[in-house]
């Protein structure tokens, strides 16, 4: 019997296409082999982007390293400029922002982002003097960590200031008579069991989780679809027809010119 490395197993039934996470062993038997597998986790549709700008290129690594080992998906950069230049065009849940950067410093994007949009910032600084603590919060920083810090802390104030921007981060979500599981994949409607592709759990878990937020279309073309698939607009239409039959008229609302609203 021999150890095989961690593989990816596509599970597809007639109800999801649902991707797991497993380890396998293989044991020979006669011409042929069994394989066993251990489930470890399935991955929930839901997808958190973070932004990273630190200009140590070691701490960014590392940063954006456990970021994504726990799901989330995460843009970097190392300057002001970009980091701003990304966050006020994108679309993004939180950032992580140092603020001793290269050209423009992390007080000052964060000064210019806030005259632009509302974005949950967490503060990253080597310096701890509570000037620059005071400073940062009344820029409009939702929170602040001095450099250095434990990984659970910061994965801890990641989340917090994630939750605090507005976006869900539970298990099971609740919008009226509908009710979804986002680690078991499963939704009902006044408790009965409803059938959804894997795209349709996505879009369903994405509303859900910004409920009462109008999502932008480029925001779900963006997070939903591939860059090669093909007539994005007419699909996306597709989709929240299909969800509109099977968890209700109301499920989805349309915005004209904004987005759709799940509330």
């Amino acid at each position: 019997m021999s150890d095989s490395s961690p593989v990816q197993v596509r599970a597809v039934t007639n109800t999801f296409d649902v991707l797991v996470l497993e380890n396998s062993k293989e044991e020979r038997s006669g011409g042929g082999f069994y394989v066993f597998l251990f489930p470890l986790m399935v991955m929930s549709s839901v997808r958190v982007k973070i932004l990273v700008v630190e200009d140590d290129e070691d701490l960014r690594a590392l940063l954006v390293s456990m970021l994504r080992d726990e799901g989330y998906v995460v843009d970097s950069c190392s300057d002001g400029e970009e980091g701003f230049y990304r966050a006020a065009n994108w679309d993004y849940d939180a950032i992580v922002l140092d603020v001793m950067l290269e050209g423009l410093d992390g007080f000052e994007v964060l000064r210019r982002l806030r005259a632009v949009k509302k974005i949950p910032v967490l503060m990253l600084t080597a310096r701890d003097a509570v000037s620059d603590r005071v400073r940062g919060l009344d820029e409009g920083a939702d929170d602040y960590l001095t450099k250095p810090f434990d990984h659970p802390e910061f994965l801890a104030r990641v989340r917090a200031v994630i939750r605090r921007g507005g976006l869900s981060l539970e298990r099971q979500l609740t919008l009226g008579p509908v009710e979804l599981d986002t680690m078991a994949m499963r939704v009902t409607v006044d408790g009965k069991p409803v059938e959804l592709t894997a795209r349709e759990f996505a879009l369903a878990e994405m509303l859900m989780r910004r409920r009462g937020e109008v999502v932008s279309r480029d925001f779900i073309y963006e997070n939903l679809f591939d860059e090669d698939d093909e007539s994005l607009s007419n699909m996306l239409d597709v989709y929240v027809y299909k969800l509109r039959q099977k968890l209700g008229r109301d499920f989805v609302k349309t915005r004209r010119g904004a987005g759709y609203v799940a509330e």
